[in-house]
């Protein structure tokens, strides 16, 4: 275990810095004892920190993919090298990381746990912390985090990060960062189901549901799914996997749920519940009359607090396509989880137009790119202009269009 410290004392500011330091250190003593004497360990099994990170976690805007058991189910299904980072100040926890380290073609690279299935990361940081981290000093903070990860990787890589979050702004800004080329999408949910669309254009919505529901009508009926027992919610995760693999095949796109650990975290996920909150939670819809008993549109959310997130959908599109049974889906979930303390429904990253017409409100992510060693520096210059060069075609329609179908004509 590696300790490296940040000391407060020594940290060089501008005479802005120093004002803004200042200012921020008179709103509390807790102020005071984040930026104060940071001391920062590695560690490489998540059991020791359980009791500090499930501390941390109860903020209830940290990101439910920084969870203690999120992460933990991508641990036990990948099993890769942990270097997850824990600072403290004062005896106290003052963030955690959860860092998991992934080799790329000879490159280490230090990654949130599980990042390749996430959106909306922030990582987990004390009030302490959160308070006091306007006083520290970036080039300091980014080099006692290079000097802890010293040896372990190339590149601190920690992707898909909102600059601020529901109006607080992430300590992780004073890293090196590129935006990301995806964007996250959340449709707010108000009082009442119809508060709710008129956030959207509801006389269109409701007339397609009402087109929609006729439909299925005509061809005996439906019934929605809403959870059901664990055994049930692990056969829909499988028919889950059934039906996007038949996608991404049609796609000629490679799928990226096919190897065996990531299904395996994913059924883990659903063994996660506390209270209202649950890792992932099956909903589905099930046909009835000509088609009694097949799922036509299958979909699984995650939930901490007021926040929900789907974390994917598919459809069997030998049914009912006319019906556009995915949308369908989404109507009842959102209407479902109207006046159950939730107050984001979030559509997760990429910018799809089912997406668009449910979501009013676009969250842009970003990258911290942080070389470790010359390897790192290599890397990161790769992967800022990768991203940019994706964030460019993907807002030309055109081209973007285009690289789709190179995408699916070579099959990567």
């Amino acid at each position: 275990m590696r300790t490296q410290k940040l000391d407060a004392d020594h940290q060089p500011l501008d005479d802005a810095g120093k004002a803004d330091a200042g200012i921020s250190r008179l709103r509390s003593v807790g102020a005071q004892l984040a930026i104060a004497d940071l001391d920062i360990t590695v560690h490489t099994k998540l059991e020791p920190l359980e009791s500090d990170w499930r501390a941390l976690e109860k903020d209830p805007l940290a990101s439910l993919h920084q969870g203690y058991e999120w992460c933990r189910s991508w641990v036990r299904a990948y099993d890769r090298p942990l270097a997850v980072l824990k600072g403290t100040a004062q005896g106290k926890a003052a963030f955690i990381l959860p860092i998991e380290i992934e080799s790329r073609q000879g490159v280490r690279i230090a990654k949130f746990i599980g990042a390749d299935h996430s959106n909306i990361n922030t990582g987990l940081f004390s009030a302490a912390f959160l308070e006091g981290a306007g006083g520290l000093d970036a080039g300091r903070f980014a080099a006692i985090l290079r000097e802890a990860l010293h040896g372990k990787a190339d590149l601190l890589l920690l992707q898909n990060m909102p600059l601020e979050w529901r109006g607080r702004e992430n300590p992780l800004n004073l890293l090196p960062m590129v935006q990301n080329q995806n964007h996250a999408y959340q449709l707010p949910l108000l009082e009442n189901f119809e508060a709710t669309l008129k956030q959207l254009n509801a006389k269109s919505r409701r007339k397609k549901f009402r087109v929609q529901s006729k439909r299925l009508e005509a061809i005996g009926g439906f019934d929605y799914i809403d959870g059901g027992s664990p055994a049930e919610q692990h056969a829909l995760l499988d028919l889950f996997f059934r039906q996007k693999s038949e996608r991404f095949r049609s796609l000629g796109l490679p799928d990226v749920f096919a190897d065996a650990a990531t299904k395996a975290f994913l059924h883990g996920l659903i063994d996660i519940r506390d209270g209202s909150d649950y890792g992932l939670e099956m909903h589905a819809l099930r046909l009835k009359g000509e088609f009694d008993g097949k799922i036509a549109a299958v979909s699984g959310i995650s939930r901490k607090g007021d926040h929900v997130i789907c974390q994917f959908g598919a459809i069997d599109e030998n049914l009912v396509p006319d019906a556009s049974p995915g949308e369908f889906l989404y109507w009842q979930m959102i209407s479902g989880l109207q006046n159950k303390s939730v107050a984001l429904f979030d559509f997760g990253l990429g910018d799809q137009t089912y997406k668009r017409s449910w979501a009013p409100v676009e969250t842009d992510h970003h990258d911290v790119v942080l070389p470790l060693s010359l390897k790192g520096r290599i890397a990161g210059t790769a992967h800022r202009a990768i991203t940019r060069s994706k964030a460019y075609i993907k807002a030309r329609p055109g081209f973007y269009r285009a690289a789709q179908r190179l995408r699916a004509k070579i099959g990567i």
